[in-house]
């Protein structure tokens, strides 16, 4: 057993779906209107709180456009996705590639999360456990980027208050910005003062280089205070070009429904890791492959 760092890279390349040069990170489209934003850290934490606990179970439909390199070669792929969400943590994506319905498959539940691919040029199974995964390292390997993107925000202070957070101004945005225990930047949230929905997440590295960018457009109204945004996309930055990811979620239909409980057994349990090349387990934020019979 042993840590695949390329394999880890391959999972991230895939999991930012749900859903990317160093340098100048993008700017978010300079909005029209500006609008007076929140006077407080508390007030602005307690919004986005609020619309996350208003989150329903839904379903959508929609494409999914994923580019990537793989030792020095460009890859691109556009395929159909089905999604599932039952708030707070259960969620499913299945990725229509290479004529299998479930060529991708992307999960999660209260206590763990799994992605399964089934192409030709990869066959490998992940599966870990929240608890074992830090804050940093699951930006890396977990849906929780999908979930956040979906308005399931992760506003929590890791028991120190709001100390973690501070509030600023940039333009027509409230800036939240989250440190870790010891004072690094490792997210921030614009969020547009108008309307107050989210446009842009940054997650940062450990050097505080900008790692990871999630950009979030086209805005529907689900049900009262929780709104979904139809465009998703999830850009990761390197060291060169052959280091950029990015995986667009264009979302076709957005619609509360109820999710029963054979479904949930189904979607939101983690599949066998059978026919699989490769298989992985997350241990203490590594991934250590296990071995076949």
């Amino acid at each position: 057993m042993y840590y695949h760092r390329h394999n880890n890279q391959l999972l991230f390349h895939f999991t930012a779906a749900i859903l990317i040069l160093t340098g100048c990170t993008p700017e978010i489209q300079k909005p029209a209107r500006v609008c007076p934003g929140k006077e407080t850290v508390e007030q602005s934490l307690s919004i986005l709180m609020s619309r996350s606990q208003s989150a329903v179970p839904l379903k959508a439909n929609g494409q999914c456009r994923l580019l990537y390199y793989v030792q020095g070669k460009k890859h691109e792929e556009n395929f159909p996705v089905k999604l599932w969400m039952n708030p707070p943590a259960e969620m499913c994506l299945q990725g229509d590639v290479a004529f299998d319905p479930r060529g991708i498959v992307l999960g999660s539940n209260e206590n763990e999360f799994w992605l399964a691919i089934r192409l030709k040029e990869i066959s490998s199974y992940w599966q870990g456990r929240w608890e074992q995964i830090n804050y940093l390292d699951e930006l890396m390997i977990s849906p929780r980027l999908a979930l956040e993107g979906l308005g399931i925000i992760a506003v929590g202070s890791d028991g120190n208050g709001n100390e973690s957070w501070s509030l600023s101004k940039k333009e027509a945005f409230d800036v939240l910005t989250r440190r870790n225990d010891k004072a690094s930047i490792i997210k921030k949230i614009y969020v547009y003062n108008c309307d107050y929905l989210i446009r842009k997440i940054q997650y940062f590295d450990i050097h505080r280089n900008s790692e990871l960018t999630v950009e979030l457009d086209k805005y529907e109204q689900v049900v009262e205070e929780f709104f979904v945004p139809r465009s998703i996309k999830i850009t990761k930055y390197g060291e060169s070009v052959e280091d950029l990811t990015s995986v667009t979620f264009s979302l076709t239909s957005v619609k509360s429904d109820s999710i029963s409980s054979k479904q949930r057994n189904f979607l939101f349990t983690h599949p066998e890791p059978k026919g699989f090349k490769r298989v992985f387990v997350n241990v203490d934020g590594n991934w250590i492959e296990q071995k076949q019979d």
